[in-house]
Order: structure tokens, then C-alpha cells, then sequence
């Protein structure tokens, strides 16, 4: 009525105005709320300074991850090697800053394909319901009955070991958990009056998913996505630990891991640094992912 109002008066409409500002009010109050949550804050802060250090990382060492220095094999930690060398001279520092590059792309990659898969999966199976929904949820059942790194595990054995083979089995080991929330979160926007309305002016089905439903189930698939990539990070580093994933002398930091756990009591330096790696990464990750939950959910109070 306003919009018509607007017209007759010869006014611009200010539909699409109200809308940018209820846009930005929502935004502003996401991220005050983000803030206010000390605990996703310090995770922000020390996950960005972990992306800047992997991106930096020619400029904070002056080594190549890969140069071998017979001389200086198994050195402690100094100035000159501040996180140590491992058996071949290779400086441990600048492996675990290049390494933080193939973790982070690792964690990405394999929650981009789990989402690829599992968000439309999801849609399908909640919004046209019958058959697909009962196919869709049968598979993923299927895939539920074995644990995440276990149908990793099986997928790179299909497929072959590499890191791409590697990224892609992490991905599809976390399709049933994108799966099973989105087609929940869709049940119940099923039941809300904007899909009714959607539905009573001739929406078809899969438009009214893709234009109406999707953006106001996005919350909870960003949230799980966040934290999935910490979990992807962490399935990465166990799969290359058992040599199923990046090959020698790839800086990856479950590589290092594997590299020295022949010599913890000796040269303790090889395992643990690339160790404090990933659980300072996966942490980082999980605070944010547990910032944005209290952030995006709207029941949640202003702390």
C-alpha cells in the first residue's frame, strides 16, 4: 500500500530504501553480537593472523621449505631457525608457514564440496519431499553409518591417494551433516506465511526453494560451514599423517607430524610446532563458527 501510495503521490517508492535498511540494521546487530563474544573475537583475531603469516610467508623467512642443509639437520630452535630443522636442514618455521596454505586450502575446498553437494541434496529432499526424501535420506543414512574419517578413508582408497583426491573425500565425508540441516531448516521454513504466500501466487516448487527458502535457511549453513572447515583442516592432517594425501616434500602440516614422530624425544620441535598449528587453527575456527551461532540466531539476547 505504501508503494501505491508512493506512485499516486508521485514519490519515488521506498520499498527497496526500507529494505537496504533493514538489510544494514541486521548486519550491524549480527556483528555487535559477533563482538560482544570475547571468545569468537580472540578466534577472528588469531585466525586472521594465521592467514596473513601463511600468506607472508616469503617475507617472515628467508628459507624455502623444501631446500635440504645436510649441516644443520636437527638443529633447536634459534634466532637463525626459530621452530628448529628437521632431518633433512629444512628450516621447520617456514614449512609450517607455507603448510598453513595447503591446510587452509584443504579446509576450504572440502567444505565447498561438501556444501556443493550437500546444501541442493538437502533442498530437494525438504522441499519436494515424497520419494527424493525418502532416496536422499536413505543414502545419507547410508553414508551416516560409517564415521567421517573412515568413508574418507574408503574414498581415497577408490579414488587414489593425492591431495586433490584428499580434499574431495574430506568433502564428501561431510555431505550427510550439510545434508540432514538443511533439509530440517527447510521443513520448517515450509511452514512459515512468506512460502505460503510464495506458493498461492504460482511460485513453482524449485523457485520457491532457490528464491524463498534458501536465503532464510542460510543462517545455519553458514555456521556449519564455518566449523566444518576446521573439522576438514583436521580430517586433512590425519589423512596426510597416514600418507593418503600430499606427498614428500610437501610443507603439510600432517606430513611434519608423521616426519617426526620417530624423533619426539630427541627433536621434539619437527612434530610439535606443526602440531600447535592445527590446534590453534581448528580452535581459531571453532570460536568463530560458535560466534557466528549466537550471532545469527535471532533468539539469542544482546549479551
Amino acid at each position: 500500500m505504501a508503494e501505491i501510495a508512493d506512485k499516486v503521490a508521485g514519490r519515488a517508492p521506498t520499498t527497496g530504501g526500507r529494505q537496504r535498511i533493514h538489510v544494514r540494521s541486521r548486519a550491524n546487530l549480527v556483528f555487535r553480537r559477533f563482538v560482544a563474544n570475547r571468545g569468537a573475537t580472540a578466534g577472528a583475531v588469531a585466525l586472521s593472523f594465521l592467514i596473513l603469516a601463511a600468506a607472508s610467508a616469503p617475507i617472515l623467512t628467508p628459507y624455502d621449505y623444501a631446500r635440504i642443509a645436510p649441516s644443520s639437520t636437527y638443529q633447536r630452535p634459534s634466532t637463525e631457525h626459530p621452530f628448529g630443522t628437521d632431518r633433512f636442514g629444512r628450516d621447520v618455521f617456514a614449512r609450517v608457514l607455507y603448510g598453513g596454505r595447503l591446510s587452509l586450502q584443504v579446509g576450504l575446498i572440502a567444505t565447498a564440496v561438501g556444501t556443493g553437494i550437500g546444501v541442493p541434496a538437502g533442498l530437494a529432499a525438504g522441499g519436494i519431499g515424497g520419494t527424493v526424501d525418502n532416496v536422499l535420506m536413505r543414502v545419507i543414512d547410508v553414508m551416516l553409518a560409517f564415521p567421517g574419517l573412515l568413508l574418507a578413508i574408503g574414498i581415497v582408497a577408490i579414488l587414489g591417494t593425492g591431495l586433490t583426491n584428499l580434499m574431495i573425500a574430506v568433502g564428501i565425508g561431510s555431505v550427510p551433516g550439510f545434508a540432514r540441516v538443511v533439509r530440517g531448516s527447510v521443513l520448517a521454513a515450509r511452514e512459515h506465511e512468506y512460502v505460503l504466500a510464495a506458493r498461492a501466487i504460482g511460485c513453482t516448487e524449485w523457485t520457491m526453494m532457490v528464491r524463498h527458502i534458501l536465503p532464510n535457511v542460510m543462517a545455519p549453513i553458514i555456521v556449519l560451514a564455518t566449523l566444518n572447515v576446521g573439522s576438514a583442516i583436521l580430517a586433512g592432517s590425519t589423512l596426510n599423517f597416514l600418507g593418503m594425501g600430499a606427498k614428500p616434500p610437501s610443507p603439510e602440516w600432517g606430513i611434519m607430524l608423521a616426519d617426526g614422530r620417530d624423533t619426539l624425544t630427541r627433536a621434539w620441535w619437527v612434530s610439535v610446532f606443526p602440531g600447535l598449528a592445527i590446534m590453534v587453527t581448528t580452535m581459531s575456527i571453532n570460536f568463530v563458527g560458535d560466534g557466528l551461532r549466537q550471532a545469527l540466531d535471532p533468539r539469542m539476547k544482546m549479551p
